[in-house]
């Protein structure tokens, strides 16, 4: 075990010290530019540009300053996404590429744990939510549907562990009356599975 525990450690520190080199390879050649053109998520990197040229020109920038430095991106992990602010389509053609190898084009975009697609909505985001909520409210059903545990201990058990899986980052959501219904729905249930009120017992 502790064998294992120090492989992991040593491990992480190699990463860690990767992603530092990284970020000095950056700062220094000054290829960041300001946010939402160019934004830095740990070991991920989003480039953003209003046309396919751009984001080509991009590429290739980053490409070629960190292989230089020993580096390299990903050819199969990176992808891209088109985002359609207005109907104008000019600069948008062809192919989003790392030298002679094109990308692979995404439907959405997800960072931690939140979605962002090519439609703008957060319906993805809030299904995947609810889904990530049942699954937290499953391993401490022992706690939650344990009738020798009070009714007031299982709210609280409930509010600093359950509730803020799915309110995480949903201050920037641009919700709808149908989203509200869902979220309201699955918190109604599990409310009512931890009381014990429902015509089967689930838990």
């Amino acid at each position: 075990m502790e064998a294992i525990y120090l492989l992991r450690k040593v491990i992480e520190k190699g990463y860690i010290d990767m992603i530092k080199d990284m970020y000095i390879v950056v700062t220094t050649i000054r290829l960041q530019t300001d946010v939402p053109w160019c934004m830095l998520f740990a070991d991920d990197t989003v480039l953003m540009d209003k046309t396919r040229e751009g984001v080509n020109i991009k590429l290739e920038t980053w490409r070629e300053a960190l292989e230089s430095k020993g580096f390299r991106i990903s050819r199969i992990k990176t992808e891209y996404m088109k985002y359609n602010f207005s109907n104008n389509n000019n600069g948008n053609r062809g192919q989003v590429k790392i030298e002679n190898q094109e990308l692979p084009k995404s439907e959405h975009f997800r960072y931690l744990e939140s979605i962002i697609t090519i439609a703008g909505e957060i319906g993805a985001d809030v299904v995947h939510r609810i889904k990530v909520r049942w699954l937290k409210y499953r391993s401490t059903s022992g706690v939650l549907c344990d009738n020798r545990v009070s009714t007031k201990l299982k709210g609280k058990f409930y509010r600093t562990t359950i509730r803020p899986v799915i309110l995480y980052g949903t201050k920037c959501w641009a919700t709808k009356k149908q989203h509200v219904y869902k979220m309201n729905v699955v918190e109604m249930m599990m409310l009512k599975w931890m009381c014990g009120k429902t015509r089967k017992r689930q838990c």
